[in-house]
């Protein structure tokens, strides 16, 4: 009985389908730069509908060598981009922001200009949600989303 219980269990859990994950991108976007530029930078709305905190550990995409979570703030009048170690803690039921002024992914080393309409798919790395492929669009430089909520 107990064999036949435990085997049914194993069949239900793989036949289950599977769970999407808590989190949600909104309104992602890139920064259009000059075609010598070097560096770019992403913005999202992250939210995490899930009942335990998440963390975005790190980021990747083919049109640059290091995809970043940086932190900006301001330091006596000294603009200061730090990535931020750890990952960026999305709390449960909550959301964050990366926007310009604040978190942001810092894209370095370009590999190509990103141009106004582009799309560029950026995966993001998540603690518990794991790798998700996030399509950035790459709009112009004085872009504000909808209603200017995250993004600047």
């Amino acid at each position: 009985m107990i064999k036949t219980m435990t085997i049914a269990l194993a069949i239900a859990a793989i036949a289950a389908p599977a769970v999407a994950a808590p989190v949600r991108i909104e309104t992602p976007w890139l920064r259009e730069t000059p075609p010598a530029a070097r560096t770019g930078a992403g913005y999202a709305l992250i939210r995490n509908a899930g009942t335990s905190e998440d963390r975005l550990l790190d980021a990747r995409s083919a049109v640059a060598e290091r995809v970043e979570v940086h932190s900006m703030t301001m330091d006596g009048g000294i603009m200061r981009m730090r990535p931020v170690t750890g990952g960026l803690a999305i709390p449960a039921g909550g959301a964050v922001a990366l926007r310009s002024g604040g978190y942001h992914l810092m894209l370095t080393d370009l590999k190509r200009p990103l141009r106004r309409g582009d799309v560029v798919e950026i995966r993001l790395r998540f603690a518990r949600a794991g790798e998700l492929p996030v399509r950035f669009r790459v709009e112009p430089i004085d872009f504000r989303p909808e209603g200017g909520r995250h993004g600047q």
